[in-house]
């Protein structure tokens, strides 16, 4: 079998992440499937299997594969399950969540992105549901999720995203001030007599585009 030069930086890059943490087969597997140079910019493909973030148009990122890795494990994403992603980006985590095999439903605010990412996906066969839309109002026509991740940091947790869980869903966010934030693991244990109550998981150090929209910045 011949390798061309990026098969060789992906198995370079997996390589990187199993070392950084990364446990979960199927999160691995996936990221074995996806071809991240058709997600970043020509002039940056040659750096598209870096363990960083990338420059997308208007000011965005598609995030560091780790940073991409470790919110799809806390996600725990199971076969056929709805996931909502907020922030499309240039579809880079959709595919991921994808080839996870889960039924994937994504929001970009920005309408030059959300048309960018829905012939990259749509060229690479990808079938995600897209919407152009403010993401922290989430989608509530198709709720509740099974899992929310959100790609930009929000300085609290939105209560609109929040209610769209499934009980049982976990929300993955990074939360925090406009220069460094948390990811956090929130699990929408059960509703009772309208009051929600989550269990809360928070992981440091990480930094995100903010997230801009009603319930964000």
């Amino acid at each position: 079998m011949v390798y061309s030069y990026f098969d060789l930086k992906r198995e370079e890059l997996i390589k990187v992440l199993i070392k950084s943490g990364i446990r979960d087969e199927k999160v691995i597997n996936a990221f074995k499937k996806v071809r991240r140079e058709y997600f970043v910019t020509p002039e940056l493909k040659r750096l598209a299997y870096d363990n960083s973030a990338l420059p997308i148009s208007f000011n965005q990122t598609i995030s560091q594969p780790y940073t991409v890795a470790f919110m799809t494990q806390l996600l725990d994403v199971k076969k056929g399950g709805k996931i909502l992603e907020i922030g499309t980006g240039s579809g880079y985590q959709a595919a991921i969540l994808c080839e996870l095999g889960a039924d994937v439903y994504s929001v970009e605010r920005i309408e030059h992105l959300y048309l960018e990412a829905k012939k990259i996906l749509h060229d690479n066969r990808y079938k995600v549901k897209l919407k152009c839309s403010d993401g922290t109002l989430g989608w509530r026509e198709h709720a509740p999720y099974d899992g929310i991740v959100v790609t930009a940091g929000s300085p609290e947790l939105p209560d609109t995203l929040v209610k769209q869980l499934a009980v049982g869903g976990k929300l993955v966010i990074p939360i925090g001030d406009r220069d460094t934030q948390e990811i956090w693991q929130v699990i929408r244990v059960k509703e009772e007599n309208g009051n929600e109550f989550l269990d809360i998981f928070k992981h440091k150090n990480f930094k995100f585009v903010p997230l801009i929209g009603k319930e964000g910045w």
